[in-house]
Parts: structure tokens; C-alpha cells; sequence
């Protein structure tokens, strides 16, 4: 489901007029375009919500005839006259509580399916949302907040909308129903009603308010805590071989602490309003209940119209305890929507082009090139990582980056996919720049070979098709053996259908890297970008794997970054980098032989070049 927009901020005049529950329960609004597509549905509920109200309204009338029936005969009647009457009286009585649970349980499962399905709605445009920002994003937001974003705060709308609204409703209608059948049967005590709305509602909303800030207060310490678990469970052997695990466990436990601390603030905070409107509530409707002793003794009324009123005063008040409970619930659900609609408001930098301009069709091969290119991360705008850079490279041609670390050999790939955008200068393909066409043509023109392969939970035929879903088997199975992967597989007991494990820690990592080979092969994209391809492969596997990639680039554009030099000997022509800009450029011999960075650089690994 597409991402809702989000809603028009109110002027401030209106901000400044608007009532204080409305502004502490506006974000619900937001939620109103995820309810849209089931209007059925919620009329369906609210019907049912209606009957199961008119119900439980007409349980006190079951139970006057009840009574009154018990109770009508004079006193010297016999015993089984009387049976016979109270037996008549409770059919209606059952009548009414078959109707009661059947309405019930109706409204139960449709408000239950509203609110699942729009929360199932609501975590996809969320997920979905945050896999269309780019890297910028998740360099100032935690992948654990996120996550407790999905979860926890996607729990607490499903609370909300499936249970919460549906009780509050329903309070609301038995509520005003019970008030106008007490108006009808007891107008006297309808005056007590009233002052105890005034007198004990208005200070609730008040407690309310900060009911709602410490709600989400308490959401974004849950976050705080979940991003770190994220982290910290990421980089488990990390954490094990510097001994860290009590050190972590201890800040984690002071964030859960502070977790803690707010989530008992919010839930005292609801407790005293709970018990505020409860005791109120009760204090003055007991008050006037005394009132209709008096009248039965007095003989101005019956004992069934008495017991009616009673059970009214007691839905009356049940009512108001319940609307108080949903009423803190809403205000737990309206910061919790908040955050999630801070989610869905973000909006990437590298957005899509108004109108993309295509690709030419795909060949041999495509031409690269870097026109004065200069760029800072955004999370470092003083410091530039490149500075000028210009070089250009031919359909068919591999080209190697080299440099020493920093000289920004990796974000020249991160430029070439468009995860950010140049600040200067402009990147070609064919001639169209990179911001032109749209990402998904752009990054399908590309396939990449990251220096720490990415594996995902699943199957190791599952992530050789991940380069290309579509594939059959004996594609996937013709680039394994190409990338050697078919090598060790064979030992596997379940073969392809191995399960590997999360992030692939069932395999060594030389064989996740064949893995991540073979799937860029497998995508079979034009141009390729190879991070330092073989930098987890023992010897013989470096050999072998050497052998694929050399056959992977033949007839395509390669860029390859690598440390190891041996590994650029081969290239058309080899890039040396310095700082974010262009020193020298050539082949491996006239690099050599010039002596500047690339002979240094050589120099360390193999010693003095003979030139």
C-alpha cells in the first residue's frame, strides 16, 4: 500500500481555536487514509457495535419485568404463581443476552480484522518507505529504532484501532443511551449525571495531556534500547573478542532502566486518572442511587424501577471507567503514530526524475565518465571526498581504482548507483547523466561485488537468484559452477537448498563471496563493480574465483577497486587516487615506471619494480 501524504498543517489561528484533545489526538488523522479501503468493513463493525449496545441498554428493561413480575403478586399468592412469574420474566431476559453475545462477538472479530489489516498495511508503507531512502538516511537513524518502530509502535496503533476505538464507541453509545432511558425512567438523577461530566471529565483531560507525552516519551526509550540490541547483536563476535558482553550488558540495562522508569511514569500517571474518574464517578452517582432508595420507601416508585436505574447508573459509570481506559489508550496510540508518520514523511534525497529520460538499449558494455565530479557526505559537508575528479572509461574497458584508504575509491561506486548525488560536475552513462534516467533502469544497468558480501537468510539457491529472480535453475546453476560455488556445495548434505544461516553464518567467507560472484553474474548487467572481489578467498580460491571474474568482465565495462595490486596487474588501465582527486593514470607498467604513488604503492607489496 502507497505511503499515505501527510496532512496539511493546520494554520496557526486554527491551531491556536483548535480544542486540546483534538491537538493531542491529531496524529490519528493520520491513520484515516489506511482505514479508507475497508469502509465495509467498519460500517459492518459499527452496525454491530450499535446492536450490542441496544442490547446491553435493554438488559436493565429485561431485568425491571424481571423483578417487577417477581414482585407484582400479592404476598399470599402461591409459591408456584410466583415461579411462573419470574419464569415469564426471564424470557425477555434471555432473549436479550442471546443477542447481547451474538452482537458482541460480531463486533469483536470485525473490529479484531480492521485493526490487524490496517497494521499490516501501516508496517508495509512503513518497510517499504525506509528501503526507498538512501544511504543518508540510516547514517543518522539506527536500524534498531526502526525496527521498534515497525513493532512496538505498530503494536500499540493495532491496540488501538482493533480494540480501543471499538471499546471507546461503544462506552460512548451505551453512555448517551443510558443517560436518555434515565432521563425517561428517573429525570431527577439526569441533573447528578451532569455535574459529574462537568466535575470529574474536564480535570481528566488535563491528567490526559501529560498521559500523552510521557506515551511517547516511553516509545522512544523502547527505541533507544532496540537500536542498541540491533548493534550490539550485529557485531556479536566483535563484542566477544574484545570482551565486552558485561560492558554491554550494562548499558543496555541503563537504557532499559530509563525504559523502564518512563513506562512506570506513564502507567502511574493512567492509574491516578483510572481511579480519579472511577471513584468520582461512583461517589456521585451512589449519591443519587440513595435518592431512589428513598422513593421506593416513600412507594413513588417500584423495586424493578428501582433496579433499572440502578443498573443504568452502573453502565453510566462503567462506561466513563472505560472511556478513561481508551481515552489513555488513544493518547499512547496518537505518539506512537506520530513516530510512525516521522517515518513516512521522510523524504530521500536522490528522489526519482520528474520525467526519466531511458537508457540507450543495452550492448556491450557502457561508457563511464566522471566530469569534474566533487561530493562530501552529507553527514560531512566540510570535508570533501572528491575534489575534481575527471576520467572517463570506455564501453569494454576494465579499469582498476587505486589508492590509499580515503582517497574515495568506494564512493565513486555509491556515486555510480546513485545512493547520493554530486554536489559538482556530473557522472555519465552513454552520455545521460546518472540523475536522468530512473534508479530502477540505472541500477539494473549495474551489477556490483561488494568487499564484504551480503548474504541473506535463505537458501544458497535463494541468494544466487536474488541477482536475478526470475532465472532458472540451470542458469543459477551454470554461474555457481562458473564462480566456483558448485565446488563446495557438492559436499553440502542438502546441496542448494542449504540453509545458511542470518547474514550467511553458516558459511566460511570465502564461500559467501563466490556466492555474492555468481549472483552479479547472474544479473548479467553491463556494467560491473567489483570491490575488492577476492579479498576473502585463501590462495587457490583467489586462483580459481580470478579465473571467473576474468570471464564475468569479458565483453562488459568493469571498474574494479582493489588493494591487493596484483589483482589490477591485468587491467586496460589503472586510476591512481589521492585525496578525492586524480594523480596518474596508465597501465600497470607505465605506473611502474613513472614512480609516484601507484610505484610506491607497488614498491610495499612487491618490493623494488624492475622498470
Amino acid at each position: 500500500m502507497a505511503a499515505a501524504a501527510p496532512a496539511p498543517s493546520p494554520t496557526p489561528a486554527n491551531d491556536a481555536a483548535a480544542a486540546p484533545a483534538e491537538r493531542r489526538l491529531r496524529p490519528l488523522r493520520s491513520l484515516l487514509p489506511y482505514l479508507a479501503p475497508y469502509r465495509r468493513q467498519i460500517a459492518l463493525a459499527t452496525l454491530f457495535l450499535l446492536l450490542a449496545a441496544g442490547a446491553t441498554l435493554a438488559f436493565p428493561w429485561a431485568v425491571r419485568l424481571l423483578v417487577d413480575g417477581g414482585f407484582s403478586l400479592p404476598s399470599e399468592a402461591p409459591d408456584a404463581a410466583r415461579l411462573a412469574a419470574v419464569r415469564d420474566g426471564m424470557l425477555p431476559l434471555f432473549v436479550v443476552s442471546v443477542f447481547l453475545g451474538v452482537f458482541t462477538a460480531a463486533r469483536f472479530y470485525m473490529v479484531s480484522w480492521i485493526g490487524e489489516r490496517v497494521t499490516a498495511d501501516l508496517r508495509q508503507a512503513v518497510y517499504a518507505h525506509v528501503l526507498r531512502q538512501s544511504p543518508q538516511f540510516f547514517e543518522t537513524v539506527k536500524t534498531g529504532e526502526v525496527l521498534s518502530r515497525l513493532t512496538t509502535d505498530t503494536t500499540v496503533v493495532q491496540n488501538a484501532v482493533g480494540s480501543s476505538v471499538s471499546m471507546g464507541l461503544r462506552s460512548a453509545v451505551m453512555c448517551v443511551g443510558a443517560l436518555a432511558l434515565l432521563l425517561a425512567t428517573n429525570p431527577r438523577l439526569v441533573l447528578t449525571v451532569a455535574v459529574v461530566i462537568v466535575a470529574v471529565v474536564l480535570p481528566a483531560l488535563v491528567i490526559g495531556r501529560r498521559v500523552r507525552k510521557l506515551s511517547r516519551a516511553s516509545q522512544d526509550r523502547i527505541a533507544d534500547t532496540s537500536g542498541i540490541a540491533a548493534e550490539v547483536l550485529n557485531a556479536i563476535p566483535v563484542v566477544q573478542s574484545f570482551v565486552q558482553e558485561g560492558a554491554e550488558a550494562r548499558r543496555f540495562a541503563a537504557m532499559n532502566e530509563q525504559a523502564f522508569a518512563t513506562a512506570v511514569r506513564r502507567t502511574g500517571t493512567r492509574a491516578a486518572l483510572t481511579a480519579f474518574l472511577i471513584i468520582g464517578v461512583f461517589g456521585f452517582l451512589l449519591w443519587g442511587l440513595y435518592g431512589g432508595v428513598q422513593s421506593v420507601i416513600d412507594g413513588r416508585t417500584s423495586w424493578g424501577t428501582l433496579t433499572q436505574t440502578a443498573l443504568y447508573i452502573a453502565l453510566i459509570a462503567s462506561s466513563v471507567a472505560v472511556l478513561a481506559e481508551v481515552w489513555g489508550d488513544l493518547l499512547r496510540a496518537s505518539g506512537a503514530t506520530e513516530r510512525l508518520m516521522e517515518l513516512l514523511d521522510t523524504r530521500s534525497p536522490i528522489a526519482e526524475p520528474a520525467q526519466p529520460i531511458a537508457l540507450p538499449a543495452e550492448g556491450a558494455g557502457v561508457r563511464v565518465a566522471f566530469d569534474q565530479v566533487r561530493f562530501a557526505y552529507p553527514s560531512r559537508p566540510g570535508e570533501p571526498v572528491l575534489r575534481g575528479l575527471d576520467f572517463t572509461i570506455e564501453a569494454g574497458q576494465t579499469v582498476a581504482l587505486v589508492g590509499l584508504s580515503g582517497a574515495g575509491k568506494t564512493t565513486v561506486f555509491q556515486l555510480l548507483q546513485r545512493f547520493y548525488d554530486v554536489q559538482d560536475g556530473a557522472i555519465r552513462i552513454d552520455g545521460i547523466d546518472v540523475r536522468r534516467p530512473s534508479l530502477a533502469q540505472l541500477r539494473a544497468r549495474i551489477a556490483v561485488v561488494p568487499q564484504e558480501p551480503v548474504i541473506f537468510s535463505g537458501s544458497i539457491l535463494e541468494n544466487l537468484r536474488y541477482g536475478r529472480p526470475g532465472a532458472s535453475d540451470d542458469e543459477a546453476l551454470a554461474v555457481a559452477r562458473a564462480a566456483f560455488v558448485d565446488e563446495f556445495v557438492q559436499r553440502l548434505p542438502e546441496g542448494y537448498a542449504t540453509f545458511v544461516g542470518e547474514r550467511g553464518l553458516r558459511l566460511s567467507g570465502g564461500q559467501r563471496q563466490r556466492i555474492a560472484i555468481a549472483r552479479a553474474m547472474l544479473k548479467d548487467a553491463p556494467l560491473l563493480l567489483l570491490d575488492e572481489a577476492t579479498s576473502s578467498l585463501d590462495a587457490e580460491s583467489e586462483r580459481v574465483v580470478q579465473a571467473a571474474l576474468e570471464a564475468a568482465m569479458r565483453g562488459r565495462t568493469t571498474l574494479v577497486i582493489a588493494h591487493r595490486l596484483a589483482t589490477v596487474q591485468r587491467a586496460d588501465r589503472i586510476v591512481v587516487l589521492d585525496r578525492g582527486q586524480l594523480v596518474d593514470a596508465g597501465t600497470h607498467a607505465e605506473l611502474a615506471a613513472r614512480g609516484g604513488l601507484y610505484a610506491r604503492l607497488a614498491a610495499l607489496q612487491f618490493g623494488p619494480i624492475d622498470t
